[in-house]
Formats: structure tokens, C-alpha cells, sequence
């Protein structure tokens, strides 16, 4: 007995081969998570270690920025969320990336407004307002990665499941010789219709498909003329 040899087919474990764009999305956005969470845990300890004034509005130098106890305590917690979000899935990594990401993108903004001023209560610079808006922009992008666009891949965790009943694009075309000569004879009439060449009986047959829509039931009222015209003979 022999066997016919199967096709080969690329997957996203085949050696030398780069894995798909759906094995990625999970990968990219809970390394995303960890990395920017990572960045943020760092500045927030060193915040801590430096015992820093909790609600001072003018803030210590930490990696470049300006920090304070608060502005402290909110990046260490904001780094447990993106840890335990890229810990739970892809998925709440990647909801949980784009709220941060806007969370950061507010607080730029906002803090921008208050800057130098005595409600400056995370004691932003500038440079931190800078920070912010890369942040945020970056986690945005992450987190929107492999999920946002018109045609994402069937192995992606934002794809449709594949249980859902996917719609037959098939089920219109004609199947049948008197089915494919119902779609020539339709299209003939229609054109005749605009070129007003029509004959009567052209002219009833379009009016009456002009009532229905898909293609199937444009033939199905087509035939029935041919039908009741065998019926009359």
C-alpha cells in the first residue's frame, strides 16, 4: 500500500523559519508589558531608595527625571499592573497597555498645564512630560499590535474563533448547465434594459429581480418565468 506524501506546511515551529504574524502578537505584547513595566519599576525603587518627599513639588533628580515619594509609588504600582496583566494573557496585556498608554498620554498633558506651578503634586519637569508622552505613545503601539487592522491572521488571538459560522461565498454561483444559462440570459437582459433594446419579457424578468437581492434568489425569479412559461405549454 502506498502512502501519498502530505504537503508540507509552514508553521510557526519549522526550524529557520520566522514564526507568524498571530504567534508573535502574544509574544510582542506581553514582552512589551514587561519591558516598559520593567523601565517604570526601576525608576519608581530608586525613587524609594533615594526617600524622596512624598508630596514635595520639587522633586529629586532620578535617572534623568524629576521625581517625589508619589510619583514614586505610582510607577511601582503601575508596574505591578503591566506585570500581572502580561502574567494573565495577550489579551489584558494589551488592554491594559493602551489604558496606560492613554493614563500616560493624560498625564503629560495635564501636568504640562500645572508645570512650575503649586499644584505640580508629582513634580514634573519637562523632561518628564517628555518621558510620558513616549511612554504612553509606546504602549499604545504595543498593545495595539497584531490586533488592530482589517485582515488579521487566522492564528491570532484577536481573530474571529474559529467555531463561528463563517459566511458560504460559494453558495450563490450557479451549480448547475440551467443555472448557468439563468446568468447569462440575466445579464443579457439587464444590459438590454439599459441599452433599452429590451423586449416585454426582459423587461418583466429585471423588474421582478429588482424586488430581491442576493445573487441565488435573482436566478431562482428568473427561472420561475422560465418554469411557468413550460407550465403554459
Amino acid at each position: 500500500m502506498k502512502l501519498r506524501p502530505q504537503s508540507r506546511r509552514r508553521t510557526a515551529t519549522d526550524p529557520g523559519e520566522p514564526p507568524a504574524l498571530g504567534a508573535r502578537v502574544p509574544v510582542v505584547q506581553r514582552i512589551g508589558a514587561i519591558t516598559v513595566g520593567l523601565v517604570i519599576l526601576v525608576f519608581g525603587l530608586l525613587g524609594f531608595a533615594n526617600q524622596l518627599a512624598f508630596f514635595s513639588t520639587e522633586g529629586e533628580d532620578v535617572l534623568g527625571l524629576s521625581s517625589n515619594g508619589l510619583l514614586s509609588t505610582i510607577s511601582v504600582v503601575t508596574a505591578v499592573v503591566l506585570f500581572v496583566a502580561a502574567a494573565r494573557g495577550p489579551r489584558i496585556a494589551s488592554n491594559v497597555m493602551i489604558v496606560v498608554g492613554a493614563l500616560f498620554l493624560l498625564s503629560a498633558l495635564v501636568n504640562l498645564a500645572v508645570l512650575r506651578t503649586s499644584f505640580n503634586i508629582l513634580a514634573f519637569e519637562f523632561q518628564n512630560v517628555v518621558f510620558s508622552v513616549v511612554a504612553g505613545l509606546l504602549l499604545l503601539v504595543l498593545g495595539a499590535y497584531g490586533r488592530v487592522g482589517g485582515h488579521l491572521p487566522p492564528d491570532s488571538p484577536y481573530a474571529r474563533p474559529g467555531g463561528e459560522e463563517e459566511i458560504d461565498l460559494t453558495s450563490d454561483l450557479p451549480s448547475t448547465p440551467e443555472e448557468v444559462a439563468a446568468e447569462r440570459a440575466m445579464r443579457d437582459a439587464e444590459v438590454a434594459v439599459v441599452q433599452h433594446v429590451a423586449t416585454n419579457d426582459q423587461r418583466r424578468r429585471v423588474a421582478a429581480m429588482a424586488h430581491v437581492h442576493s445573487r441565488a434568489e435573482r436566478r431562482r425569479v428568473w427561472m420561475s418565468f422560465d418554469e411557468a412559461g413550460r407550465e403554459l405549454r
